[in-house]
């Protein structure tokens, strides 16, 4: 990311009194907390995260700078969190629920932001900022754009002044906006979409978002003060598909807005077409009923920098996507359960082992390529299939993809897995996120062997739910000697390609 005006204002200032304490930060692990945590210690600043896995933040490379302290916490623990504030000057609240499942998640994000309220006011903490989301207040208004008011007010109950920013559209490679765009823009040249697709928004790309957070800390004026924040332009959703199919090279999408289309028909459609979950997908959906226009300037005029429009905004995104420079993403901020506790009950496994003519550097190499574009080494068609069925049933399916066609990151979703567990050279764990009657692990073992050589153990490990998760064991077993089997082979054949690749370069 390239600095803006107001990334080099926040650098040049961060030197009055409460820069030598840290800044508090929630939602490292996400989307755009995983970006301003680096650009934060770029301005001198130190930083500390709190996080519920942070395991999740192991293998980001600002995470070993000697100013990151990383502690875990519960935002819903408002006494431990006090503790955890004590010493910081600002505090970055960069949480909130995205998945509107059940009828009490506005409450819980409301609960937290009480308790965070709370607890910044017991640790003397001057000053909270909040990116909420724009929206005029109405009865039109949807549920997740009301809840985001309703933290708003909640950060404000307590002593501690709030600076909130309000943002529509972020326009980034891997955030879930974007990546509903991009699915839709590429895949389908002809799309039926609800009538909102006409309603006005003002979209702000991720490095202006990012750059006004940064300059938030140097500006005082912007001391509990609500502001608008977006880009230089003003278009309907229709206009920003256009471009983005103008800048892909792609032949012009014809647009047929349906006004039958309700909010969860459209995130229903959008579960099945993008990587993005109905969940996700329906708060998003239905904030396109809204007109998402900044009131004023206010914003820009206090912090001044320069603003991408919708067609650079853009063209960043998909440069970032196609130079392998994705930094975070959507996906990863989903909650990272440990482990399933095998002790007890019945626990199904297939353990496989081969012996393959690679060092276990190549062999892990080979492993971490699992997945996304590059496919799963064998029966990619029988892969596709179960991700097609389980995006039938609500499941993500196969079109998160990944972040890094090579990389892999504790916490990475990879297709309908996450990465529990990743040892370089070692081991590389995956827990399944599909629907499944049952908690099923894909673990990857690599032990040195004579010579260059290495033994890799697979085991794919399932805790049946009742009877049906059972039947589901019994009924998949036989294809495991195809698609475990020719996994196996495909990573060794890679890993020794790897091998000799190197030897010869070498």
């Amino acid at each position: 990311m390239t600095s803006t005006h107001a990334e080099h204002h926040a650098q040049t200032n961060a030197n009055g009194a409460d820069a030598a304490r840290p800044v508090f930060l929630t939602g490292a692990t996400g989307y755009v907390g995983g970006r301003l945590a680096p650009r934060l210690l770029e301005t001198g600043r130190s930083i500390r995260c709190l996080a519920r896995s942070p395991g999740k933040l192991r293998d980001r490379t600002w995470a070993v700078d000697p100013r990151v302290s990383i502690v875990q916490g519960d935002l819903a623990d408002g006494d431990a969190l006090a503790e955890h504030m004590r010493g910081c000057a600002e505090a970055y609240y960069l949480v909130h629920s995205m998945i509107a499942a059940g009828a009490d998640y506005a409450e819980r994000d409301l609960e937290m932001a009480r308790a965070f309220a709370r607890a910044a006011e017991k640790a003397g903490v001057t000053r909270i900022i909040y990116l909420g989301g724009l929206g005029e207040l109405g009865e039109d208004l949807s549920a997740h754009l009301r809840s985001r008011r309703e933290v708003e007010q909640a950060l404000a109950s307590g002593a501690t002044p709030v600076t909130v920013l309000r943002a529509a559209m972020i326009v980034g490679s891997g955030s879930a906006s974007f990546e509903i765009l991009r699915y839709l823009v590429e895949r389908l040249p002809v799309m039926i979409t609800p009538r909102w697709v006409s309603t006005e928004c003002q979209p702000i790309a991720i490095r202006n978002v990012i750059g006004y957070l940064l300059a938030c800390l140097t500006t005082p004026e912007t001391t509990g003060r609500t502001l608008d924040i977006g880009g230089p332009e003003v278009m309907n959703y229709r206009e920003i598909m256009r471009i983005f199919a103008e800048e892909r090279g792609l032949p012009k999408r014809l647009v047929i807005p349906v006004p039958l289309l309700t909010p969860r028909l459209s995130s229903l459609w959008i579960h099945l077409v993008t990587p993005v979950g109905a969940s996700i997908a329906r708060p998003l959906a239905e904030g396109l009923r809204n007109r998402v226009v900044c009131r004023d300037d206010e914003a820009h005029q206090l912090m001044p920098q320069e603003l991408l429009g919708v067609r650079a905004s853009i063209a960043a995104a998909l440069g970032k996507i196609e130079r392998r420079e994705v930094e975070t993403v959507w996906s990863a901020s989903g909650v990272m359960p440990g482990d399933p506790d095998w002790a007890g009950g019945t626990t199904y496994t297939d353990v496989r082992t081969i012996d393959i003519n690679a060092p276990p550097d190549a062999v892990f190499q080979a492993v971490c390529r699992v997945g996304g574009g590059h496919g799963y080494y064998g029966a990619d068609a029988l892969w596709r299939i179960r991700g097609v069925m389980d995006r039938l049933i609500g499941g993500p399916g196969l079109r998160r993809g990944r972040r890094d066609p090579d990389r892999i990151e504790l916490g990475d979703a990879l297709d309908f897995w996450r990465v529990t567990g990743v040892e370089p050279g070692r081991l590389l764990s995956l827990r399944a996120e599909m629907k499944l009657p049952g908690e099923a692990l894909l673990e990857f073992r690599i032990e040195p062997r004579a010579g260059d050589a290495s033994r890799l153990t697979q085991d794919a490990r399932f805790k049946p739910r009742g009877l049906l998760g059972i039947l589901y064991w019994h009924a998949v077993l036989p294809l495991h000697g195809v698609v475990f089997r020719g996994m196996m082979h495909g990573i060794r054949s890679e890993a020794e390609r790897i091998a000799q690749t190197g030897a010869e370069s070498a």
